[in-house]
């Protein structure tokens, strides 16, 4: 067991979060064993991408889990569940291209297009993801549903609740307060990523308001909201087919042609800066490791 004291010797770091994220929450899971939190600290981490594509706001890196923890001792991949609709398989293409596998990480799909927490008659998206993950441990769960709930729907108590009215909100609170318990029964720290805008006016409306009920409600639970509207939209904040590679300049394609999906580019994009925390609160993980295991070395417990 890594002890408190280790943390001493760990110099923490902070992980990039990409330009225009908005990171709500950013402690570890509620109901997962904390073993130390790092300290953030001004020097760089060394390998980690600090040009001004990624973002010039950083944000420190989550505690250090038991789950993740172990799973660095035993040099196995970090594995991270994504969750979601179409949009969710979306955001799993763009964590793949991101998180190798020769980096030492295992991006798993879990979503499922046309599924939300309006469908339940169509899927109990509870059940399903608790089939999906058994009885084994995750490091990381990813979560994006909204575009398919932008409807009423039927509460449990059989008594029709219109979109954000009090019945909805109190009935989709619940099952997204379940949902992450599930992940979190699995001892994975959490993370939400939002909707972009959408094409069509009346949608992204009701697209808007759902991607801040579930902002509010994932603040709540302290778990990340990453805001991908402001990295996905124009300089006037809206909605925009292209945009400008902020790398290259170049005018790049990001959204395909329903107006609702981004590009396969238009995910890696918007789950860059995603990428780029997920691996500073791995590296900083590494170093609660490496310390702790220095300690038992020298004799320390």
């Amino acid at each position: 067991m890594v002890l408190d004291r280790s943390a001493v010797l760990l110099v923490g770091v902070c992980a990039g979060a990409a330009i225009g994220f908005s990171f709500i929450g950013h402690s570890d899971s509620a109901q997962s064993t904390v073993i130390a939190r790092p300290m953030c600290a001004t020097a760089p981490l060394p390998g980690v991408d600090r040009t001004p594509e990624v973002a010039a706001a950083l944000q420190c890196a989550a505690p250090a889990q038991r789950q993740l923890l172990g799973t660095l001792k035993k040099g196995g991949p970090v594995r991270i569940a994504v969750f979601g609709d179409s949009f969710g398989d979306g955001v799993a293409f763009g964590l793949q291209q991101q998180l190798t596998r020769k980096a030492g990480y295992d991006v798993l799909k879990y979503s499922q297009p046309a599924t939300g927490f309006t469908r339940y008659k169509r899927l109990n998206l509870e059940t399903r993801a608790g089939e999906q993950l058994g009885e084994g441990p995750i490091d990381i769960a990813v979560i994006s549903f909204g575009a398919n709930d932008a409807q009423g729907i039927i509460t449990d108590k059989g008594e029709y609740a219109a979109l954000m009215g009090p019945k909805w909100q109190g009935q989709i609170g619940e099952r997204l307060d379940r949902f992450v318990a599930l992940l979190r029964r699995h001892h994975a720290m959490v993370y939400w990523v939002g909707l972009p805008r959408m094409r069509d006016a009346a949608l992204d409306g009701d697209v808007g308001a759902i991607n801040d009920f579930y902002a509010r409600r994932m603040a709540a639970l302290d778990v990340p909201f990453i805001d991908t509207r402001p990295v996905a939209s124009d300089a006037k904040g809206q909605y925009a087919a292209y945009l400008d590679d902020p790398a290259t300049g170049k005018r790049t394609l990001v959204r395909e042609g329903d107006g609702i999906h981004m590009s396969m580019t238009g995910y890696k994009w918007i789950t860059h800066g995603l990428s780029e925390r997920i691996r500073g609160y791995v590296e900083a993980t590494k170093k609660i490791e490496t310390a702790g295991a220095t300690s038992v070395a020298a004799g320390g417990q």
